[in-house]
Parts: structure tokens; C-alpha cells; sequence
């Protein structure tokens, strides 16, 4: 596995990945209805890319294909970190969290982290600041707002 620099013609293979994953992986913890809800299928490519691009943003590639991905902006808050349903808990969370952290300048960095992600993370070393309910498409789910002290 190689992680790289996410380049603007991943934006659909990231955006099929994101998709795939949250209906999968996060089918354990959440309805149907909710992830439909979080992940409907119709993601505006160009946005996904202009918010990618304007931050730290890597994929993690092995058999020439993307098996996962993540990003930071620069205040430190990690956007998304998504591994490919069939290469689930063999490092690959780690290896891109670990590369995004590295960039980071600030004091702290912020997720809001899924029902499914919450212990990752806490093994990582965040630490749960609140439970919170957001809605997405007339849908609340619920994800944790968690914080790293880096500095």
C-alpha cells in the first residue's frame, strides 16, 4: 500500500469509496434510512473535489486501485477518513490519520467521528467532547465531536 497526495481525478473512485463504505461499514450502527440519509448516492463531484483540494488530502492505494482516503484543513479539523469495506482493520486508518497529523499546525485537532468510528479514534487518542445529533436530509444521526491535543 502507498499513501499519496490526492489528485483531482480521484474525485469519483473517493466519492464511490465514501458511498460503499458508510453503507457497509456503518450498517452496524446506524438505519437504512440513515445512511441513505448520509451517503445518498449524489455527490456534487465538483464540490467534493474543491473541498479535497483546498485540503490536506491523501488516498491510500494498493492494487492500483483507491482503498481509502482522508483530509484536514489547516485549523486541524479531519473531514473524512474513509477505508474501503473489504480492507477494513489492516492499517490503513492509521497509516492516513497518521500522515494527516503530521501536517498539522495547530494546537488540537477536531473530528466529529460515526457511531462506528468512535473507538478508532479513541485509540488514537481523541478524547469524546459531545454526543451530538445532526441532521442530513431530514434525517439526525448521531457522531461525537472529539478532540487530539498535538502540541
Amino acid at each position: 500500500m502507498i499513501i499519496r497526495h490526492y489528485e483531482p481525478t480521484d474525485c469519483e473512485d473517493v466519492a464511490n469509496l465514501f458511498y460503499h463504505t458508510v453503507h457497509t461499514v456503518n450498517a452496524k450502527d446506524y438505519t437504512k434510512e440513515q445512511l441513505h440519509a448520509w451517503a445518498t448516492g449524489k455527490i456534487d463531484l465538483a464540490e467534493w473535489n474543491k473541498s479535497l483540494s483546498a485540503h490536506y488530502a491523501v488516498v491510500a492505494v494498493e492494487n492500483n486501485g483507491i482503498v481509502g482516503f482522508g483530509d484536514i484543513d489547516k485549523s486541524g479539523y479531519l473531514d473524512r477518513l474513509y477505508v474501503h469495506k473489504d480492507y477494513q482493520r489492516r492499517g490503513i486508518a492509521t497509516a492516513i490519520c497518521d500522515k494527516l497529523e503530521q501536517v498539522v499546525a495547530a494546537d488540537k485537532i477536531v473530528t466529529h467521528a460515526s457511531i462506528t468510528a468512535k473507538p478508532f479514534f479513541e485509540q488514537r487518542g481523541f478524547k469524546a467532547v459531545k454526543e451530538q445529533q445532526v441532521i442530513r436530509n431530514g434525517i439526525a444521526l448521531t457522531n461525537y465531536v472529539m478532540e487530539k491535543q498535538v502540541r
